[in-house]
């Protein structure tokens, strides 16, 4: 009877405790029911763009689930955005704490402490990446990265040491390897390093280039000879093998052999393009150390260019050679000639010969080096501009004006801001001279959308204005920018003297009509009309009278002009 009535208490007690707990779930359910809620609806209102209320509804998430790793992750990177640095990282913290195998938490970790320069802590969970998942050679990068920025560089060769591992000897990691050595000092270790390279791959010569550099660089120079000479037996243009031979023999100063071995490197077609202009550059800046005789240094440049397959920009390179020894334009000429020979698409070279012609004023020549150039660079628009201004200078507008559309026409997000505003303040003065005025403007507001401070269309584009009487406002602000820019510069303030003439203001008119005349060396008909007409709406109607007769020699037969003088007064 005993046993029976203990087991019945015992009983009895588990039913009343089971009683008691059942409130406790219930309001634990009732607690994550809320939190669920309150995060769907943070992620709704991020995903609209509502960021504020997402917070907000974060923050009481965390309150209802402090626990809730992903509510701390996203309330991070809210965080990171208001710059509040300590308390991102804390949080992003805390979400991988709370879930530590969260791959994407540890990545973010680890980003947010390179990015905040806390080496030892980004290491640890990096290592821990790379634990939980081996083929993450992305993480032994970025590991190889952070013991390097710690200087670390026993660490750092441990990690390439498993990247060998992994993926094999290759010749990246070798020479970082030595170049490790060579840093703590270990300079056996760094030359042993690179030879295992060369013995293991026996038929690659490029990798006993790399033997012989190290042991040049131990100044273990004999063996190091032997080396090369072994390499150019088997190969005699092996270009590497005669780069390193030649840092020899200019290193004991043996300059006969030394330009020997410059001249078969500029004349060996495996020597790459970059390294042949790194040899000219070396012979240049030698010959000026001399004395600057161009002799040898343009010999090199002849033999390179009868060469097949010589690269146009080695042409280029030595046209620049030219005019830095001020060599006759005719002859830099054709240089350039010659490398639109070989590569007719050599948009910097053909850009040269126009801007010589364009010094020259030879439009002709303009016109047709943009017309080929147009063919092989069609998306360049420096030619249409070119061919444009020439078209304009000979003062035939229609094939101007098709040059400029057609540049247009080229227009990308990528464009220079600056030309493309030029195109379209040229086109507004070209379709303005064939009384194309609304299109004109519409050019004009064009330019200034990709370049507010364009001083010469503001100009035209008031003065333009002020002529119709349209928008006086609008071309007062204009011209004022052109004015502030270049206060003596008569044109802009002609202008504004106009707008303010236009205006009624003619009193200001006057204080910038006679500082135009001051600035002016070669005043112009139109100027002293304008003039006129401003002094005699300020009742000074003998030098009104005095300007339109000077404007009369320079304007012959003008009507209004003569009307003005006639009648001693201002008419429209």
């Amino acid at each position: 009877m005993l046993e029976m009535k203990v087991l019945h208490q015992r009983l009895l007690a588990a039913v009343l405790l089971g009683a008691s707990l059942l409130p406790v779930q219930a309001a634990r359910d009732e607690q994550d029911r809320k939190y669920d809620v309150y995060f769907l609806e943070a992620m709704m209102q991020r995903q609209k763009g509502h960021h504020d209320a997402a917070f907000d509804l974060l923050g009481r998430c965390i309150e209802l689930r402090p626990d809730a790793a992903e509510a701390h992750f996203f309330q991070a990177q809210y965080y990171a955005e208001m710059k509040m640095n300590d308390e991102a990282v804390r949080a992003y913290r805390r979400a991988y704490d709370l879930c530590p195998d969260n791959v994407t938490y540890m990545e973010t970790l680890a980003q947010v402490y390179v990015a905040q320069e806390q080496w030892d802590s980004a290491i640890v969970v990096v290592n821990r990446l790379y634990e939980k998942d081996k083929g993450r050679q992305d993480m032994l990068e970025m590991l190889y990265r952070l013991h390097l920025q710690q200087r670390s560089f026993d660490k750092a060769v441990e990690v390439l040491n498993q990247m060998e591992q992994n993926d094999g000897k290759s010749e990246r990691l070798s020479l970082a390897k030595s170049s490790l050595f060579m840093q703590m000092g270990r300079k056996e270790e760094a030359i042993n390093e690179v030879k295992a390279l060369s013995e293991q791959y026996p038929n690659d010569l490029n990798y006993r280039t790399l033997y012989a550099n190290a042991l040049m660089m131990d100044d273990r120079t004999d063996e190091a000879r032997q080396v090369l000479r072994r390499i150019l037996a088997e190969e005699p243009a092996n270009y590497r093998a005669q780069l390193a031979l030649r840092t020899y023999y200019l290193d004991i100063q043996d300059t006969l052999r030394a330009d020997s071995l410059t001249r078969s490197l500029l004349l060996n077609a495996n020597t790459s393009l970059d390294e042949k202009v790194g040899l000219m550059r070396q012979e240049i800046g030698y010959s000026e150390q001399q004395g600057g005789d161009s002799t040898r240094v343009l010999a090199l440049f002849r033999e390179m260019l009868g060469q097949p397959g010589v690269s146009a920009d080695m042409a280029e390179f030595c046209a620049a050679y030219m005019k830095l020894k001020q060599m006759p334009r005719d002859s830099v000429s054709k240089m350039l000639l010659r490398a639109l020979e070989i590569a007719p698409d050599q948009a910097s070279a053909r850009l040269q010969l126009v801007q010589y012609a364009w010094e020259d004023e030879d439009d002709e020549q303009v016109i047709s080096l943009c017309r080929e150039a147009r063919q092989y660079n069609p998306d360049e628009m420096a030619f249409y501009y070119y061919q444009g201004m020439a078209f304009y200078r000979q003062n035939d507008h229609e094939r101007a004006l098709e040059a400029f559309q057609n540049g247009i026409s080229v227009i990308t997000d990528e464009s220079n801001p600056a030309i493309v505003s030029d195109f379209y303040a040229v086109m507004g003065d070209l379709l303005h001279l064939k009384g194309r005025v609304r299109e004109a403007f519409a050019a004009y507001d064009s330019c200034l959308q990709w370049k507010d401070d364009n001083i010469g269309c503001l100009n035209n584009y008031a003065y333009y204005l002020s002529e119709l009487g349209q928008q006086l406002d609008r071309a007062e602000e204009m011209s004022y920018k052109t004015i502030k820019a270049e206060p003596k510069n008569p044109t802009y303030l002609d202008t504004y003297a106009w707008i303010m003439f236009m205006q009624g203001r003619y009193a200001e008119a006057r204080i910038y009509i006679e500082q135009t005349l001051q600035n002016d060396s070669a005043t112009s008909g139109v100027v002293l009309e304008h003039a006129g007409d401003i002094y005699a709406m300020n009742g000074d109607l003998d030098t009104a009278l005095r300007y339109w007769q000077q404007a009369l020699k320079d304007l012959p037969g003008k009507k209004v002009l003569m009307r003005k003088i006639k009648r001693k007064r201002y008419v429209k």
